[in-house]
């Protein structure tokens, strides 16, 4: 079925419901700079807290795999491209939010960067204090800086990766299967971080489209 791109989408009530299914690359390209955009534009001229709230908990109530069919094949450094990471990082940490704060804790220890400023989280930090944090980033990118916002997502993500990238080393040797898997999980993490730090850097520039 083709995507329906042409009718005001309802970003107050069901958001993104104004984009529907469809295969085809070109309309899917389309559809999902179309999307964004209209999102973002969509907050800007109304940005009530509770239009805000429901942005922020989307994924909560409708799964990652509404956004994914959207944006997930976006260009990673593109517009749609930078809300679906900011969406699935906070999906990540909702989803072990225990595992993902021990592997903050653990990276932002051993980091002798700038990152653990940068992403805004108390230390030690817990769980709950992590969850906080990410919902506060996800709706940076929309009553904020976005720039910043993505910076923040960045720099959360390089310092999980490094508690990844440390475990995995301590595990090397006694437990090589959870140490490949840790391994794996640094390496998506800092792909992330890579890619939102990208998107931050032509958003500054007026290039991320």
């Amino acid at each position: 079925m083709a995507r329906d791109f042409h009718r005001p989408a309802q970003f107050a009530g069901h958001e993104f419901e104004a984009f529907q299914g469809g295969d085809d690359p070109a309309v899917m390209h389309r559809v999902a700079h179309e999307s964004a955009s209209a999102l973002l534009a969509r907050v800007q001229n109304d940005p009530r807290p509770e239009i805000l709230d429901r942005l922020v908990a989307f994924t909560d109530a409708n799964g990652i795999d509404a956004l994914a069919e959207l944006w997930a094949s976006a260009t990673p450094h593109s517009l749609p491209g930078a809300l679906w990471r900011i969406y699935l990082m906070r999906a990540v940490i909702r989803a072990t939010p225990d595992d993902i704060t021990y592997l903050f804790e653990r990276g932002t220890r051993i980091s002798h960067t700038i990152d653990a400023v940068v992403a805004g989280a108390p230390a030690p930090a817990s769980p709950e204090e992590i969850l906080e944090l990410a919902d506060r980033i996800l709706r940076g990118v929309f009553d904020g800086d976005f720039g910043l916002a993505l910076d923040r997502g960045a720099a959360f993500c390089r310092l999980a990766a490094a508690g990844a990238t440390s475990v995995a080393d301590d595990l090397d040797v006694i437990e090589e299967s959870r140490a490949q898997e840790y391994t794996r999980r640094a390496l998506r993490l800092s792909e992330l971080a890579a890619d939102l730090s990208a998107c931050a850097g032509l958003w500054r520039d007026g290039s991320l489209t």
